[in-house]
């Protein structure tokens, strides 16, 4: 589809809430207006779709909005949308509506229901990636990811405080499914002394060997990061694991939900709202499948196929890193 068939664009927000996504969905209504281009919010994601729950925005619906996290457009997870007639309704509503072209801002489940979108009903879609796990393809950051990890740093460095007064271990159990991306990071930053992966065995008689040999050289209390897993309750494994097997007492604290809310870093407000600018103006230019991405610190478009799906593997160097540091 050419400019001068886009007459009107709709954005929405897909999956969990990510810093920055207000940022990003700035950058898309002003950008739009800006090419004399009408914007119309979706509320709630695909759901809010399936509603017919449209907003025509304008700058000022966007104005003081940059600094908030988590979206004014709402999000939510929708199941229907994996049924192909759900999606062809969806269509429908979108041509009723006279939407020419859709950006979506969420994760990989959001990415998957605009690619299949696209490839049933042609509609142009840009993808834009808003996750804090920082686990999409063919893009080396995700919108959300430095906010959520600076949060759960600074969280840590209060636990350490508390952890160091009373001579104590600390688990601490940080946002991440699947990806290791925050646990690495944060523990990296935080100087923990060990990190549990989702991706990795769980190994309490390392664990357990390292706070030991902390002890040894004169440490009192030990910090452990722990990704949350796919299974709930990974954190007290470990901490039921170091005190029966190990006589290691340990407390957790989970992190929980405070990871995705808070004001979003300079980071994430800068990268979303580039990524905002180039959805726009690459529909303009009659790219109708793509994903916004951050490779090697610019931000391009690739294909939303290629963008389907989570990073397999994350930097060996970082555990590397980690472990090195760790000693």
């Amino acid at each position: 589809m050419t400019k001068s068939k886009i007459k009107t664009i709709g954005v929405l927000c897909s999956g969990g809430d990510s810093p920055g996504m207000n940022c990003a969905i700035r950058s898309i209504v002003r950008t739009g207006i800006g090419e004399g281009l009408n914007v119309y919010g979706i509320m709630k994601g695909y759901s809010g779709l399936l509603e017919g729950n449209f907003i025509e925005m304008n700058a000022s619906s966007v104005g003081n909005i940059i600094q908030h996290g988590g979206t004014i457009l709402q999000t939510s997870r929708c199941p229907e949308f994996h049924d192909p007639e759900i999606r062809k309704e969806a269509f429908h509503i979108l041509k009723r509506k006279s939407i020419d072209a859709l950006i979506v801002i969420g994760g990989n489940g959001s990415y998957a229901g605009a690619y299949d979108l696209h490839q049933e009903h042609g509609i142009p879609i840009v993808g834009l990636p808003g996750t804090i796990d920082n686990d999409i393809n063919g893009t080396d950051y995700t919108i959300g990811f430095d906010t959520a990890v600076q949060t759960a740093v600074e969280a840590v460095d209060k636990i350490r405080d508390t952890a160091h007064s009373h001579a104590r271990t600390f688990i601490v159990e940080v946002m991440g499914r699947k990806s290791p991306a925050i646990a690495l990071h944060v523990g990296v930053c935080t100087g923990a002394e060990n990190i549990v992966l989702p991706s990795e065995d769980l190994q309490t008689n390392q664990i357990a060997t390292d706070i030991k040999r902390g002890i040894k050289r004169g440490k009192s209390s030990s910090i452990i990061i722990c990704a949350e897993g796919e299974v709930p309750g990974l954190s007290y494994r470990i901490q039921e694991e170091l005190k029966t097997e190990h006589q290691i007492d340990a407390h957790v604290c989970i992190l929980g939900h405070i990871q995705r809310g808070g004001n979003p870093s300079a980071i994430d407000r800068f990268v979303a709202s580039r990524m905002g600018y180039v959805a726009v103006k690459s529909l303009l230019r009659g790219k109708t499948d793509k994903a916004c991405a951050y490779v090697k610190g610019e931000v391009v478009t690739v294909p939303l196929k290629e963008s389907l799906g989570k990073k397999d593997k994350y930097l060996p160097q970082f555990i590397d890193l980690a472990r090195a540091l760790s000693i």
